[in-house]
């Protein structure tokens, strides 16, 4: 066998956009997974009975008709089918009340009482040059934006906290909207940047819809690999990577992994500087998460949330608000912020015909070992009475477990590191090229990297430019 130019460990999203972008550009590229099939966080199982198809993390995927190596991919050629709901996302605030984003900007505006034409005032021009703001908040590489007007109105609206842009709104129905979506963050909601987060995703969901893939996530590593064998790039599954030493020798070895196992497996090869970095990179909240088996459709109290492919539960936007700050504190939340995504509104092919699937979490401490499923499953009670008469069987895992299933989650979290402001510019290390190690042919490609936690793949696109540029310079391995 021929030695190969690169080397990815690690098959989640970005090692394969990292793969495929190396194949495409002509080199030898072997991929090593731990797991005996690819993917990482984008896996589809019977976790609960036989057919019902669970996706094990990654469900919603607002990005993919948005971020520009799945859009340049063309998913649909690959067989992909993006399903999307006819309600992006809702929020219940009371009893049968519920605020809710539909992909018309004015429609989800007439909803918000007095707070329509703020929102309209805020949103509108933001989804209007969504195709030209999603790729710069996404690019991988450092260059001023080309579109400075757009960027700064979003950067204006973004950089404060939730809290402090909920300030704009009277009603408690887009304060809640504010709520839910920004608390994707995984921050208080008072901690700067936590305004992006949400305006970020509620663009998303304007000009995207936050689609999930017909017959569940793994469907689009499926189209991912069948790429990447057209390229003729070796897949390996099963073979953990300890030490370099097990690896074939190559040019560059990129890693899809935490910035903890990097350094586990490269060692002494890393400079000084860059291991201690790595030892001061903060992780973010984990959580604990529920998959169910439903014998028919959540029984929502709000008719809008029927149609809703996902649900933020919280009530109001200070009961939102303190969950997550309790969180942040090390507590698990009595009412815990709930996160619910019911597959089946735009999908009916994950489950028999007349059943649903679900999928859950709430945000707990970092390793937290702690089994939320009674609070996760109040506070769907809460909104949705009759809701446990429903459950057939369900499935948790503690933050804990999910870092045992995914060496990615440290502790549980699920997005590579916290977000704050230093943290999505600089990550994992302060670096102008993040992708770089300072150890020549080591590379980090996972969301420990910019832009960040999300099924995108422009984390993997940016350090396989950074490959692609120093191969060009005929640096060493």
């Amino acid at each position: 066998m021929s030695t190969p130019d690169a080397v990815v460990v690690g098959s989640g999203p970005n090692g394969l956009a990292a793969a495929l972008t190396l194949a495409r550009a002509g080199l030898a590229v072997e991929l090593y997974e731990g797991a005996a099939t690819p993917g990482g966080g984008l896996r589809t199982e019977e976790l609960t009975l036989p057919g019902f198809h669970h996706d094990v993390c990654s469900t919603v995927q607002s990005l993919a008709p948005l971020a520009p190596f799945l859009v340049e991919l063309d998913l649909k050629r690959l067989g992909v089918e993006l399903c999307t709901p006819e309600v992006a996302f809702a929020h219940p605030i009371s009893g049968d009340r519920a605020a809710i984003v539909v992909r018309a900007v004015q429609q989800t505006a007439a909803g918000l009482g007095h707070d329509g034409a703020r929102y309209t005032h805020l949103f509108e021009p933001l989804v209007e040059h969504a195709e030209s703001i999603v790729p710069t908040v996404l690019a991988p590489l450092r260059a001023p934006p080309r579109h400075a007007i757009d960027m700064g109105r979003f950067a204006l609206a973004g950089l404060p906290s939730v809290a402090h842009l909920a300030r704009r709104f009277s009603t408690e129905d887009a304060k809640g909207l504010l709520a839910g979506v920004g608390a994707h963050a995984m921050m208080p909601l008072d901690a700067p940047l936590t305004a992006a987060f949400g305006i970020f995703l509620t663009i998303a969901a304007h000009a995207g819809g936050w689609p999930v893939v017909r017959g569940g996530s793994a469907r689009l590593v499926d189209a991912l690999v069948g790429e990447l064998t057209r390229t003729g790039t070796a897949i390996h599954t099963g073979r953990w990577v300890k030490n370099l030493a097990e690896l074939p020798a190559a040019r560059a070895i990129l890693f899809d992994t935490s910035a903890e196992t990097l350094v586990s497996v490269a060692g002494q090869r890393l400079p000084a500087r860059y291991r201690r970095a790595v030892e001061r990179f903060q992780h973010g909240p984990g959580i604990c998460k529920l998959d169910w088996a439903l014998s028919g459709p959540v029984p929502w109290a709000s008719a809008a949330c029927l149609k809703a492919g996902t649900i933020h539960l919280g009530g109001s936007f200070d009961e939102v608000a303190t969950s997550e700050s309790e969180v942040a504190a090390g507590h698990h939340p009595d009412r815990p912020f709930c996160l619910v995504v019911q597959a089946g509104v735009a999908d009916p092919t994950r489950a028999p015909d007349g059943r649903q699937t679900l999928w859950g979490y709430c945000h707990v401490p970092r390793g937290s070992t702690i089994d939320m499923t009674a609070r996760i499953e109040a506070q769907i009670e809460r909104f949705a009475p009759g809701f446990k008469d429903l459950v057939l069987a369900r499935s948790t895992t503690t933050a804990a477990q999910s870092q045992a299933h995914n060496p990615n989650y440290v502790g549980g979290d699920i997005s590579g590191g916290l977000g704050t402001l230093r943290q999505t510019i600089f990550r994992p290390t302060m670096r102008w090229n993040p992708y770089k190690t300072g150890a020549p042919g080591l590379y980090l490609c996972s969301s420990s990297t910019p832009p960040g936690g999300g099924v995108h793949g422009m984390c993997g696109v940016g350090a396989a430019r950074a490959v692609l540029a120093d191969f060009k310079r005929g640096l060493r391995p």
